[in-house]
């Protein structure tokens, strides 16, 4: 069975960073794609960045292009998210998710981390 647990959520002010990990067990292959969605109050989930297993060629959503950075350590079966220039509107409930198809559906689901931002 594979698990997928987040780390590194908590409470900054705008304009401060924020260093996401998700840690997977079990069965991941380095090739898989690995990312992470948000979900705010009210909202609808989105994606926010994902990076693919070999080529580690990364997305990022447009809301966080530039202020965002993915990555990851296959050896560890590990992706973090680096978030800098947070802004309130970065609040949300932050999911990490993997699977073998870059655009999903994503097999795997992390329990979530939350993220806030105040202003």
């Amino acid at each position: 069975q594979v698990q997928l647990v987040e780390s590194g959520g908590g409470s900054v002010q705008a304009g401060g960073s924020l260093r996401l990990s998700c840690a997977a067990s079990g069965r991941i292959f380095s090739q898989y794609t690995m990312g992470w969605f948000r979900q705010a109050p009210g909202k609808e989930r989105e994606v926010v960045a994902r990076i693919r297993g070999n080529s580690g060629m990364p997305y990022y959503a447009d809301s966080v292009e530039g202020r965002f950075t993915i990555s990851r350590d296959n050896a560890k079966n590990t992706v973090y998210l680096q978030m800098n220039s947070l802004k309130p509107e970065d609040t949300a409930v932050y999911y990490c998710v993997a699977g073998n198809k870059f655009c999903g559906p994503y097999d795997y689901w992390g329990q979530g981390t939350q993220v806030t931002v105040s202003s």
